[in-house]
């Protein structure tokens, strides 16, 4: 008499983990893209809110100027827009939702309105973690501006490089 064993065999096991496998393989690239994705919504949204507050920062503690060294970018208007709780404290460390960002300003002068941009540079530019797949950019005006060209992620937008960059679109 044969007496029957309950249970999987090896082969059915692999079959199964195999299959898990194939499942795994096509659903985390969606997953990475998805992260990254709103990564880049999170750097969005943290440029408009830059751009309030620098405004309300000029009209309320600037006398006119706007936060932040006068030139190329650096953290200091971070941390001045941090320090009246104009921003919240994740944002004026200068990296959140895997970006980094600093900002820059141009003086008021006779002859020159006071002028400020903040450009947005994902973390990790390449490879499996990568935490955003475009650079993004705001100045005086409050055209947000953004940059997919993977040479320039590490690059953080300037006065200058910001006036030439493409206007966001969806």
């Amino acid at each position: 008499m044969y007496k029957k064993e309950k249970g999987f065999s090896l082969i059915e096991l692999l079959i199964v983990v195999v299959i898990i496998g194939i499942i795994a393989a096509i659903a985390i690239p969606n997953l990475l893209a998805s992260r990254r994705s709103a990564n880049e919504g999170a750097a969005i949204s943290a440029m408009r809110t830059l751009h309030g507050a620098q405004q309300t920062y000029a009209s309320t503690y600037g006398n006119g100027n706007y936060a932040g060294d006068i030139g190329a970018g650096t953290t200091t208007a971070l941390a001045d827009l941090g320090t009246p709780n104009l921003i919240d404290s994740v944002l004026a460390s200068a990296t959140k939702s895997g970006y980094n960002f600093v900002g820059g300003r141009v003086a008021r002068s006779a002859t020159q309105a006071a002028q400020f941009f903040f450009s947005a540079n994902p973390a990790t530019t390449s490879g499996v973690t990568q935490t955003g797949a475009r650079r993004f950019g705001i100045a005086t005006d409050g055209v947000l501006m953004a940059d997919p060209d993977p040479a320039n992620l590490g690059t953080a937008f300037d006065q200058t490089t910001i006036a030439t960059a493409t206007p966001l679109s969806n």
